[in-house]
């Protein structure tokens, strides 16, 4: 690829700041214009996580992983999540050894697992062990695949496309959770090992999936600038970078609240409301209109509000954040008035559950599509706002993890639900309002390059 040396100038306040003597490339012609094309390599990292992550959610969100107990998966969840917060400090450092694409592979391997594990106790309930097990692997395994993914994910995209590409990443992705759960509420009238094996197909065909992308050096962005791949730090390197960031911009510690909510809510969703009071068959189709309202609200957020061209960025910003308050506020205040008819002694020993045929069931089911929504966006807007004020998606998973695992250990302990309830509702709209000042104060019209942590890819790593 012939390379031409401009000066790029900052023509809008819509366009990256692009260092004087930037490289442009000519892109590719024929096949490969379409298969090196950023889009396409955003949408196989969407069907990686597919066959991943999003098969887990769909377990996940069967409420107990389909099993009538849901004390071994929130157990599972708990260490799992925990493991992701504290690997996810090395999963940088083995990214920019190995390469994102194999780290991805090693990364889909632990979902793999932890489906295997379902299988395995559904035949032999007493081999909880092996669950909680693949849910500490998985943990690690999830930090190094998240973190590939993050490192691609903000490589791909102009600053102008990046509310664009997540959409579309984030729209792949919850497709996967689509289609367990379909599979899963086809096959939940007669819940098996057979659901469990189809799963697992899924997964084990996402490891290979990575094989298939483009190296990320031979990807040209469209407007003619190269990829420039994430370097992680090392461990005591993030740690420093923190306390100094810490130190010296102490006002982002105001951001950490939403990062934290942003898994946290989970737990209350899947296995405190959908797994205690519905029947399995009306847990798959919960989950199945869930995830199809996560696809929508992630591409209405993404595109059609946070990649507005005619709307400057920081204005962007303000309507996103108005937009995922207003919804966080009004869906519990919603799902508060049916929280408060039931406690989590009463799901226990209540035999009845809500099924589809039952005249409740409607009403109850829209509380899983607004939270879906709410989901979708929560998650669209976090990652979107990282992307906002730098390029280094690496400062949500940590976070992230740290609220799931809190979640998920406060439903193995047996807390009350209406605790774990207003803990969620809590969080999330006070991490909204601390984020407000960060949102108003630091989101700029664009991101210079400078603030991107750029590496040259070792030689055959790819």
């Amino acid at each position: 690829m012939s390379e031409i040396h401009v000066e790029v100038e900052k023509l809008d306040s819509n366009k990256v700041s692009v260092h004087p003597h930037a490289a442009l490339f000519k892109r590719p012609t024929g096949w490969r214009r379409y298969y090196y094309h950023p889009i396409t390599q955003v949408s196989m990292l969407g069907f990686v996580c597919f066959l991943g992550p999003g098969i887990f959610i769909a377990l996940t969100g069967l409420g107990g992983g389909g099993q009538v107990n849901s004390k071994v998966q929130a157990n599972a969840s708990a260490i799992l999540y925990a493991t992701f917060a504290f690997f996810g400090l090395f999963s940088g450092s083995i990214n920019n050894v190995l390469g994102p694409r194999w780290t991805l592979i090693l990364g889909t391997l632990g979902y793999s697992l932890y489906i295997a594990s379902f299988l395995v106790i559904n035949i032999h309930p007493d081999a909880s062990a092996f669950v909680i097990a693949a849910g500490a692997i998985l943990g690690i395994c999830a930090a190094l695949l998240w973190t590939a993914q993050g490192s691609l994910m903000m490589a791909y995209p102009t600053e102008a496309q990046k509310g664009t590409f997540i959409s579309i990443f984030w729209t792949i992705f919850n497709l996967g959770g689509v289609m367990g759960s379909a599979v899963a509420f086809g096959t939940s009238f007669n819940l098996g090992n057979g659901t469990y094996v189809g799963f697992l197909i899924l997964t084990l065909v996402g490891v290979f999936l990575p094989l298939l992308m483009a190296n990320p050096n031979k990807v040209i962005r469209t407007d003619g600038t190269h990829v420039n791949q994430v370097s992680y730090p090392s461990w005591k390197t993030e740690v420093s970078r923190l306390y100094v960031a810490l130190k010296t911009d102490p006002w982002i510690i105001f951001l950490f609240p939403m990062f934290f909510a942003s898994n946290y809510c989970f737990t209350w969703e899947y296995n405190n409301y959908n797994g205690a009071i519905f029947t399995i068959r009306a847990r798959a189709l919960n989950s199945l209109m869930s995830y199809t309202s996560q696809v929508f609200g992630s591409i209405f957020l993404g595109y059609f509000i946070l990649d507005q061209k005619r709307v400057r960025r920081r204005v962007r910003a303000l309507y996103g954040w108005s937009l995922v308050f207003f919804v966080v506020f009004a869906s519990h205040v919603w799902a508060y008035f049916y929280q408060k008819t039931y406690t989590r002694a009463e799901a226990m020993k209540d035999a009845y559950k809500i099924d589809i045929i039952d005249g409740t069931y409607v009403a109850h089911v829209w509380v899983m599509i607004v939270h879906g929504l709410l989901d979708s966006m929560l998650q669209t807007y976090a990652y979107w706002l990282i992307g906002a004020m730098s390029n280094d998606p690496a400062k949500l998973a940590s976070l992230q993890s740290a609220g799931a695992a809190g979640a998920w250990s406060a439903d193995a302990a047996g807390i009350p639900y209406m605790n774990i309830f207003l803990s969620t509702w809590c969080l999330m709209v006070g991490s909204m309002i601390f984020a407000a000042p960060m949102v108003y104060l630091r989101v700029t019209d664009h991101t210079d390059v400078e603030d991107e942590t750029v590496s040259t890819p070792t030689p055959g790593v790819e």
